[in-house]
């Protein structure tokens, strides 16, 4: 039985990429192994995986009876469906250790970086694996892409040297302006649906009981979203009517270096408490100057509030 390697509900570009590398890794450590995802690619990652000439993985929603390897996340929340039906092998990720847990022991890499890519790549440094070329490439854009050039709070030495190394791996000679391309696609609006947008990069986290969705757009300038803000704050309305107390969503400006905060909850107060502002105004949003990271500097400071 092949092992199948996986990422979070709603991927992104580090988990699709850590996917693909992973698979290859544990197939040349002489286990079968094959890279799946739990939705379609981004835009982003489609931009990285025709650049570096990968294939996207399949999808697939459901663990049962499969050995699985996750990577880039461990919480039940954004997991397979009926993951405890099936047999978790082992944990690749960047972000803290959630709630999944197993009855058989399992290979656990985690690591305080801004990037499972970075990880992934002291995975390959440790075993004595060469990284293909354009996996090199698919890493590299990660990190870049995970740590928003450098800029996220998130960011490691471990990480730019990752990237230093994972350069000349993949032949990329200006690795910032490959990150600027990747990001303008990232960041790009024009046409698409607020739906498309709210479900581009959005995980659900089990915060004190309560059920909490978080979801983040990156953008270069702000005021691309303008037209759509109104659209955006009805799709949260949507989310947080399906069982959520609160769905928040970043709209982060990556050249200003902060983030709008959409809010719809029970209790707003809650929020407030956590980024120490209010929220108010025809959104119903507060601006959080210096906010870039959904897992350091969102998620910690709400698990906080709501304990």
């Amino acid at each position: 039985m092949a092992i199948i390697v996986v990422g979070h509900k709603n991927p992104d570009c580090d988990s699709i990429t850590a996917a693909i590398a992973v698979a290859d890794l544990l197939s040349k450590r002489g286990m079968e192994a094959i890279p799946v995802a739990q939705g379609p690619v981004t835009p982003d990652a489609a931009f990285v995986l025709e650049k570096f000439g990968l294939t996207a993985p399949a999808i697939e929603t459901d663990a049962t009876d499969k050995e699985i390897a996750l990577v880039d996340h461990s919480d039940l929340a954004q997991a397979l469906d009926n993951l405890d039906k099936g047999k978790i092998v082992a944990i690749v990720d960047h972000h803290k250790l959630g709630d999944v847990t197993t009855p058989n022991p399992l290979e656990i890499w985690v690591m305080p970086v801004g990037c499972s890519g970075t990880v992934i790549k002291a995975m390959y440094d440790f075993y004595g694996i060469a990284i293909p070329k354009g996996i090199a490439g698919a890493l590299l854009c990660a990190i870049l892409n995970d740590t928003v050039l450098f800029k996220s709070p998130t960011c490691t030495d471990a990480d730019k040297a990752a990237c230093e190394a994972l350069a000349k791996l993949a032949g990329v000679a200006d690795y910032k302006a490959l990150g600027m391309d990747m990001l303008k696609i990232k960041g790009s609006v024009d046409g698409i649906p607020a739906v498309d947008l709210m479900n581009r990069d959005y995980k659900d986290f089990n915060m004190g009981g309560k059920k909490v969705g978080i979801g983040q757009v990156e953008v270069l300038d702000l005021g691309l979203l303008d037209k759509i803000k109104p659209a955006l704050v009805e799709e949260c309305k949507k989310l947080q009517a399906d069982g959520r107390h609160t769905v928040m969503l970043l709209l982060t400006d990556i050249m200003k270096e902060g983030s709008e905060i959409l809010v719809v909850s029970q209790d707003a107060s809650l929020v407030e408490k956590a980024f120490g502002g209010k929220v108010g105004g025809a959104l119903n949003s507060m601006w959080v100057d210096g906010c870039m990271s959904r897992k350091k500097q969102v998620v910690p400071p709400m698990e906080k509030a709501f304990a």
